[in-house]
């Protein structure tokens, strides 16, 4: 007799799902440090570039194996070449946000991209969102500003690299909504990676960094990277399609923990009191906001 039900339903669903998205936050945060290691040897475009290639060898390999064709017509899109600049802004961003700055904050500060997601879901879809809501995201980005702390002698102006990285991944989450339907999620992580991909060839002409030949090491944490993020992204996509997604989104923010608990042990990095201030305002106010727009989806 199996342990899981092929097909789960109801609360039973809804945990199984939760359990696949706090594994897929769990590998997402040890995918950040597995590039935040491999950036102690390695150029950020060389980063970008190895990373890049894998992550798109993986998913081509899936979408082809079940039949999906990488290369048609929506890929031209409006809405895909949108989704391009947005991708390649976040993911560009976020790995010198990696590589430069504390694994805790970035990770805190990426937490924000639910929050800027529902405000651009209403400032360019024109999606009904309430006062209170609105509130909320007022709450969620004065946490963002408690972490960045401008003004103090503590600020740091690298961590406005982990803010452009998350307005990136937002700004590429809208556009994925209005991606043609025809493409799939395997697609979509094609060429995701492939921007990646894209992101580390500008970087290395830009800076005009030679080409290192990776350490065993190095080279190592590079490959995990690629596999930990793959597993990850299947995850993810196991838990959105297993439990209600109210239900199972809210535990995205676990990568919160993860990201700080490995930034803790493994780079001897420190919490204090505005950090820990500004993490409890930015995932309070993105529960309230899946909980508010879960309740009004519920009486419309």
């Amino acid at each position: 007799m199996p342990l899981v039900d092929t097909h789960p339903s109801g609360s039973r669903a809804n945990f199984i799902g939760s359990l696949f998205m706090v594994l897929a936050m769990a590998l997402f945060a040890l995918e950040d440090t597995f590039v935040k290691a491999a950036a102690r040897q390695l150029p950020v475009g060389e980063i970008l570039m190895l990373f890049g290639l894998g992550g798109a060898v993986v998913f081509a390999a899936t979408a082809t194996s079940r039949g999906e064709r990488l290369f048609v017509p929506d890929v031209l899109s409006k809405a895909m070449r949108i989704r391009f600049v947005f991708e390649l802004t976040g993911r560009l961003f976020y790995i010198f946000a990696l590589a430069l700055t504390p694994l805790s904050s970035a990770t805190a500060i990426l937490q924000a991209t639910p929050i800027v997601v529902v405000m651009g879901a209403a400032l360019v879809f024109g999606e009904k969102v309430g006062w209170r809501r609105w509130t909320a995201i007022a709450i969620g980005l004065l946490g963002v500003m408690i972490i960045l702390r401008p003004g103090a002698e503590a600020f740091s102006p690298l961590s406005i690299l982990a803010v452009l990285g998350m307005l990136g991944f937002a700004g590429r989450d809208l556009a994925s909504r209005a991606a043609p339907r025809t493409l799939g999620t395997n697609v979509l992580g094609f060429y995701g990676f492939v921007t990646v991909l894209i992101a580390g060839i500008i970087v290395s002409v830009w800076e005009g960094v030679p080409l290192v030949v990776p350490h065993l090491a190095s080279g190592g944490f590079i490959a995990l990277a690629v596999l930990v993020g793959a597993c990850a992204y299947s995850s993810l996509m196991k838990a959105m399609r297993t439990g209600e997604v109210a239900s199972v989104t809210p535990f995205r923010y676990s990568r919160l923990i993860f990201g700080a608990a490995l930034g803790i042990f493994l780079f001897g990095e420190q919490l204090d009191l505005p950090m820990v201030t500004g993490c409890i305002l930015i995932v309070a106010s993105g529960l309230f906001i899946l909980w508010r727009g879960r309740k009004v989806a519920k009486s419309a």
